[in-house]
């Protein structure tokens, strides 16, 4: 039995320059999608996956994110008063208690690689989850829990991939494979953003990782990589390098990339679609905004 994923690491440095000037004064994950911010859909996912110690990566101007997590005493003692159960549930469940969060500061904007090697200490010597939270995965299953499960299986360092056009490899990392299975591939390979032409696979790595101790060692070995920065994808390659084992999983759930304005307003009509106290509502506004954009043409 593989040692159990216990830790998690939140790479939440970015300035968010994409939502610009939204995230001039709200941390872009912060942000809502629907009436959830996006780091709490990060947050539920990875309880689910059985994390208990959560490590964000931070930056100048992310205090709101802790503020978030903390305990809210007036607002729970007012939603009490007033008997308002339901939310005062839902605002409980954002909570985190003492001891199971910790805050770093990642000084310097080096890469997704650099943040995740600065929880370096934090991790010591056992495995670990990495969650992108502008990657918003929707299953029946989250996503991080059927990698865990499927890494008691393997073992190794896993991530996440999906299929992606042949014009996108261009903006990921990308997987060469050695050989695949439904959900299961072992990578020979692993590069940063290739090349027009050059991507040996239309397998993308999507922002879930579970990673060995060796991974965070490796950055003592590789420099800077595609776009002039430590990139968490040489790390991984170095592991396929020195002949240790490197999985992709296809997940099963749909992937939002919450990182773009696009992929922000998908996941926002996706996610109000599935509530049951929005859908009939929204559903009747773009039936009428289909049919009027219709009779316009």
């Amino acid at each position: 039995m593989n040692r159990k994923v216990s830790k998690a690491i939140f790479p939440v440095a970015g300035m968010g320059t994409r939502f610009l000037p939204a995230t001039k004064s709200v941390p872009k994950e912060i942000m809502t999608l629907v009436d959830r911010p996006l780091i709490q859909y990060a947050i539920d996912e990875a309880r689910a996956a059985g994390i208990e110690d959560f490590i964000f990566v931070t930056s100048r101007g992310k205090s709101a994110l802790e503020d978030y997590f903390d305990l809210a005493p007036d607002l729970e003692a007012s939603l009490e008063a007033s008997g308002k159960t339901e939310l005062l549930e839902i605002l409980r469940n954002t909570n985190m208690d003492s001891g199971t969060i910790a805050y770093l500061r990642q000084h310097k904007a080096l890469g997704l690689g650099h943040a995740v090697s600065c929880a370096r200490k934090l991790i010591g010597d056992e495995p670990f989850a990495v969650i992108l939270p502008d990657d918003v995965i929707a299953g029946e299953k989250p996503c991080l829990q059927q990698m865990v499960e499927a890494y008691q299986e393997t073992g190794g360092a896993m991530v996440a991939t999906m299929e992606v056009s042949p014009a996108q490899t261009s903006s990921y990392g990308v997987l060469d494979v050695a050989d695949q299975s439904p959900r299961i591939v072992t990578a020979r390979g692993m590069v940063e953003k290739p090349a027009a032409g050059t991507a040996p696979s239309n397998l993308a790595v999507i922002g879930r990782y579970i990673l060995t101790p060796q991974v965070l060692a490796n950055f003592d070995n590789i420099g800077r990589g595609a776009g002039g920065e430590i990139q968490l994808t040489d790390a991984i390659a170095e592991e396929i390098q020195s002949g240790r084992d490197v999985f992709g999983y296809r997940f099963e759930g749909e992937r939002y990339d919450c990182g773009s304005k696009a992929g922000f307003l998908q996941a926002t009509v996706a996610f109000a679609l599935a509530r049951d106290d929005l859908r009939d509502e929204l559903d009747a506004f773009l039936t009428d905004l289909h049919v009027a954009k219709q009779a316009a043409q």
